[in-house]
């Protein structure tokens, strides 16, 4: 399984990059990683990665910046590490592409260089939230699409029953609605057209969730716009993070707490682990021609590790696009 990584995509690449690229290749033997990069930088970081059979250096010299247009950027800077990983997938030199650089200009080189699955509209950012009682949840879209239409929207549907069914092991997916109420009738015009046409033709559809229901185990998939999906995504990695820093400061601040710290220790790891999105990894532009992820900008060792283990290796191994294809051949949608 060969994986195209950008390493100088992240406010800390290539550092990071790399360093999680090794401990992918370390936990997963079946696993090998193209380093797209720079490779004088990649090279000087680390000779342990050298000596690795499963790593190899892939040379590009340009660098696509966050402030960059997406656009612009994709199409002139032919040389870019994003764009060299992409077109390794395209040639089939390799199973899948992931990078944490810009990510309107990795939606438009997914688009451009993978080109969509027949029939898909608009590709959509897919993510997991954590199991905070028991069960993952399919949020998407997360930012792909600021303003989608009720047809796209019904194909994010489509797309993430089949991620949750082939991913994460749901039999018959339950897809919600997010709304700003459970109602029929509310929402925007918008919303109100998208729950009459999942009525029609989402199977397992449950109705509208409101996003502080989310974490309940109401739904498995839950379909959006990508910019309340955005919103929210953000919102939630703010409040969890500050959650656990509000958490850490109260304990040291009192000294019972303080205390019984050691004995509380392993149950905050545990809790942070849950609400930590390094533990998933990134986002799936789901709807192309190819397994492409983006992940966090801020990313580090451990995000990038996950988005490899957990995230593309089985996307590749069950074949996510092509059983997307097949739906909408079979005439699902």
């Amino acid at each position: 399984m060969r994986i195209a990584v950008d390493a100088m995509g992240g406010d800390y690449a290539p550092l990071e990059i790399v360093k999680g690229a090794f401990t992918a290749v370390e936990t997963v033997p079946e696993l090998e990683i193209l380093l797209v990069g720079r490779a004088e930088q990649i090279e000087s970081l680390s000779g342990r990665i050298l000596k690795s059979s499963r790593i190899h250096i892939i040379h590009a010299e340009e660098i696509i910046g966050n402030e960059e247009d997406p656009g612009m950027a994709i199409r002139s800077k032919k040389k870019a590490s994003m764009v060299v990983a992409m077109q390794l997938v395209r040639r089939g030199e390799a199973d899948a592409v992931i990078s944490c650089g810009n990510t309107g200009a990795l939606m438009a080189g997914g688009v451009l260089f993978l080109g969509r699955i027949p029939g898909i509209k608009r590709p959509a950012l897919l993510t997991v939230m954590p199991p905070l009682r028991g069960e993952r949840t399919v949020i998407l879209d997360v930012g792909a699409n600021m303003d989608a239409r009720p047809e796209q929207m019904l194909q994010y549907a489509l797309m993430g029953s089949i991620y949750a069914r082939e991913i994460l092991g749901k039999a018959s997916p339950r897809v919600a609605l997010l709304n700003v109420g459970v109602e029929e009738n509310k929402g925007n015009q918008q919303v109100k057209q998208v729950y009459g046409l999942f009525q029609q033709k989402v199977r397992g559809f449950v109705g509208n969730l409101e996003a502080k229901d989310i974490f309940d185990n109401r739904a498995d998939v839950v379909v959006c716009d990508g910019f309340a999906g955005n919103v929210m995504l953000k919102a939630m990695e703010g409040i969890s993070r500050e959650l656990l820093l509000y958490l850490n400061a109260r304990i040291r601040g009192d000294a019972e707490a303080r205390t019984a710290l050691p004995l509380l220790s392993p149950l905050l790891q545990r809790v942070r682990a849950d609400l930590d999105e390094a533990e998933y990894g990134g986002a799936m532009l789901i709807g192309v021609n190819g397994v492409c992820i983006k992940c966090h900008g801020a990313s580090k060792e451990q995000t990038v590790a996950q988005t490899l283990i957990r995230q593309a290796l089985p996307l590749v191994q069950r074949e996510i696009s092509k059983k997307i294809d097949l739906a909408l051949a079979g005439g699902i949608v």
